[in-house]
Order: C-alpha cells, then sequence, then structure tokens
C-alpha cells in the first residue's frame, strides 16, 4: 500500500510546480538554499563524473548480454552454465526550473544454454521526484521495483550504489538464482525555517519475498518500514550539524511465526563540504532494540531489548573525469533473508574513471557481516558475510551504440543457510552490447 501511495503521490506533483527557484544543480556558493546531508537525505551518492551528468532527455534503447557463471544453479553443486539477455529500455528524465523527475522502465528476458529451465522474464521499474513546492519546502520521493530470477540479472547489480545513511534496508544477502520481488520506497520532505536552520521528515517501505521457497533453503521474506525526524544547522557555507531520531521496524517469517524488531535511534551528525561536489560525513548515537522471537520448542522465548552504537561515515567525489563514492555504516538492520534483524557492519564503494573520451572504467564492491538479534537457537549459525565487487571496462563505439565487459566475483560465508552453504563462490564473466538513443527535452 505504501509504495502505491508513493507511486501516486510521485505522479500527481509531476506538474508544474508553484514557486520558480532553480533546483536542477547543487550548488554550496549559494547563501540563501540549505543543503540536505547525506546522513537524512536517503539519497546514493552519484558516481558518475560531473562531465557525464545529462538531464532533461528520453532516452530509449536495447541491450544484450551474455555472462558465464561456474555457479549458475545456486545448489548444493556448482553448475556452469551461459546465459544470454535482452533488455530493452525507457527513462524518461525531466528538469525545470522546480522539479526533477526520472522514470525508468526495463523488461528483461534470459535465456540459459544448458538450464533452460531457468529461462525467465524479469522486470525493474524505478521514480524518483525532486520537486521544490516553494522557495523553502522541498518534498522527494523514491520507488524501486524489481522481479528477477537471479540477482546478477538486475540491471544495476554491480553498480556500486553507495549511500551516506542508514535509511536503505539490508539486501546483503544474496542467493544468486531465485525468484524475487524486491521493492524499496522512500517519502521525504524538508524545510528550511531560517537562512541556517532546517528541519525535515522521511518514511521508508522495504520488502524482500521468494516466490519460490524451495530455491532458497534456509532464507525467508523479510520486510521493513521507517520513519525520521531531522535538525540541520548550518555553521557555515560549509559545515553542516544536526541530530536526527528514527524508527524502524523489522519483521521476518520463522517457521509459521514471526520475529520482529523495533529500534528507536539519536544520531548526531556532521558534513563537511569543502566544495560543491565533493563532501565528507558522519553519524553516531545511541540505538535501542526490543526483539520479539518466535516460540522455540513450544516455549515463548523472551524478548530480547539492549543499547548499541550506531555509526557511519562517507565520502563522495565528483571530479571531471572521476567520481568516488565509500561509506560504512555499524547499525541494527533488516535481516534480508535471515531469520531475525541483524547486526550489521558494511562498507561499499564505487569509482568511475573516463580514461578517453570514448572508453572508461569502473569498480564497486561490498562488505556486510550480518550478526542476527535474539537468541542463538533460532539461527545464531546463520551469522555471516558478503563480499561481492564487479570491474568493468565501457567503450563507445559510435554515437549509439556502446561495448561493456567485466568481471563479478561474489563469496558469502553463512554455514547456518543451506542454500549459501554449500556453494559460497560464484564466479562471473559477461559482455554486453548496448544500443541507445536519446532525445533532448525542452529547448
Amino acid at each position: 500500500m505504501l509504495t502505491r501511495a508513493c507511486l501516486g503521490v510521485a505522479l500527481m506533483i509531476a506538474v508544474p510546480a508553484w514557486a520558480q527557484v532553480e533546483t536542477s544543480n547543487v550548488d554550496t556558493t549559494n547563501d540563501t538554499r540549505m543543503l540536505t546531508p547525506p546522513p537524512v537525505s536517503g539519497q546514493s551518492y552519484p558516481t558518475a563524473p560531473a562531465g557525464e551528468q545529462r538531464s532533461n532527455y528520453l532516452r530509449y534503447g536495447l541491450t544484450f548480454s551474455s555472462a558465464y557463471s561456474d555457479n549458475a544453479l545456486g545448489g548444493t553443486t556448482p553448475v556452469s552454465d551461459v546465459s544470454y539477455s535482452i533488455w530493452p529500455t525507457i527513462a524518461l528524465d525531466e528538469t525545470t526550473s522546480t522539479l526533477h523527475s526520472v522514470l525508468t522502465y526495463s523488461p528483461g528476458f534470459t535465456f540459459y544454454q544448458r538450464e533452460s529451465a531457468l529461462d525467465a522474464a524479469d522486470q525493474s521499474l524505478s521514480i524518483n521526484v525532486e520537486d521544490r513546492l516553494s522557495p523553502h519546502l522541498t518534498f522527494s520521493a523514491r520507488d524501486s521495483f524489481q522481479k528477477s530470477s537471479s540477482v546478477f540479472n538486475q540491471p544495476d547489480y554491480g553498480s556500486g550504489n553507495v549511500s551516506g545513511g542508514a535509511q536503505g534496508g539490508n539486501f546483503s544477502v544474496i542467493a544468486p538464482v531465485a525468484d524475487m520481488l524486491t521493492n524499496s520506497a522512500y517519502v521525504g520532505v524538508s524545510y528550511q525555517f531560517a537562512m541556517n536552520g532546517m528541519v525535515g521528515a522521511s518514511g521508508t517501505f522495504t520488502n524482500l519475498h521468494y516466490l519460490n521457497s524451495a530455491q532458497v533453503s534456509g532464507l525467508s521474506d523479510s520486510s521493513s518500514q521507517g520513519g525520521s525526524l531531522f535538525y540541520s544547522l548550518r555553521a557555515s557555507r560549509m559545515h553542516y550539524f544536526g541530530v536526527s531520531y528514527q524508527y524502524q521496524r523489522m519483521i521476518s517469517p520463522v517457521n509459521g511465526s514471526q520475529s520482529e524488531t523495533q529500534t528507536h535511534t539519536v544520531s548526531f551528525f556532521y558534513t563537511l563540504y569543502p566544495t560543491s561536489r565533493f563532501s565528507v560525513s558522519f553519524f553516531g548515537g545511541p540505538q535501542y532494540s526490543d526483539t520479539t522471537q518466535p516460540p522455540f520448542l513450544g516455549l515463548q522465548l523472551p524478548s530480547a531489548r539492549a543499547w548499541n552504537p550506531a555509526a557511519g561515515a562517507s565520502l563522495s567525489w565528483q571530479g571531471r573525469l572521476t567520481g568516488l563514492a565509500v561509506s560504512y555504516q555499524h547499525i541494527i538492520s533488516g535481516g534480508g533473508g535471515l531469520s531475525s534483524a541483524v547486526h550489521l557492519d558494511s562498507a561499499s564503494a564505487s569509482i568511475h574513471q573516463q580514461i578517453t573520451r570514448s572508453f572508461s572504467g569502473s569498480v564497486g564492491s561490498f562488505y556486510a557481516q550480518n550478526d542476527l538479534l535474539g537468541s542463538p537457537f533460532l539461527g545464531g549459525s546463520s551469522n555471516g558475510h558478503t563480499v561481492s565487487g564487479t570491474a568493468s571496462l565501457q567503450k563507445q563505439l559510435g554515437e549509439h551504440i556502446s561495448l561493456q565487459f567485466g568481471y563479478t566475483r561474489l563469496h558469502q560465508d553463512y554455514s547456518g543457510v543451506q542454500v549459501l552453504a554449500a556453494t559460497p563462490n560464484t564466479n562471473r564473466e559477461f559482455v554486453s552490447v548496448s544500443y541507445q538513443f536519446s532525445r533532448p527535452l525542452g529547448r
């Protein structure tokens, strides 16, 4: 319901807004408009070099890719196979004096050379809206929905999305081959009530649903809902200080019952903006958790309550030819398929380098350690970690044709999760050819 509401509100707001204030570019030299610091914005950092960013276009095209994987089945015995995928894509990016909206849709079709039973059709839909409702009030909404038969079939896997905050879901536990639905939504509003003062509120929703439980033995569905409030103070053009409160409710079904964790977090944050395209952020504070545990052997286990520190740091830099983003988080988060919420330590990094005018390279990686909350009888042996990295090279062959090839390595160590313990490693080499056409909007 929340996802539908987010999309409905976003579409209704996609009309000419009231105030005529330029919002298309971030500019820290502006003496009146405050920025929303990364620890509370909910946005992922842009990693494309500043010279590659575009807006106001209609883009459509077709991508054909082929990949070799040494763990195509994701079962108890590694099986290698070659897959072929076709991804039609249409994207609309529109910017006005008050509104920036991006809508992207990609249906995908994947075929396997040997394991034809894995052939599948996938869907990917995302919408991102930011609307300047008045000179001091900004509304933003984002929703990302994917129906996928393999995490590697998702068009943005390996792109290295890096966030400076802790609002997103935990998708670090990866079943390489599984029919699943994932949905992540965000709605936020910020109000600059004074020259150097801003307040804001946001709501988030994430959902992970496996369509065939037989494919993911040891994993289960999970969902989370949350809300947050923040106050931000601009001490100078470069220095932002603030405080935020966040509430989260995370649910994981377990043996016909469910594990539920609620958290309350108060964080203090600081962000430094040396330039308009360089930022460094820190956040930290106490986090209280209350976990309701399902029955074990007919006995109702007591609730598990605890205080823990929550902290994180991030950096983003966009040069003319280089884009870089790095982040680290130590928080309580949703289990992402495990039997309860987890203590999560995660780190992610992404770099994109424009080598020549037509040749570029990128690297994205992440690490996550997941330790379950609550009683060890409920799956403490499911604790583990995930390490993944993707390196790729892109070559522009002409105005509309591009070639990409790369390598992905995935390693997971979860001894208590059957589907992951048997085949913890996946190596994948891929190549793709894209035909892309763009048409400018407006003038």
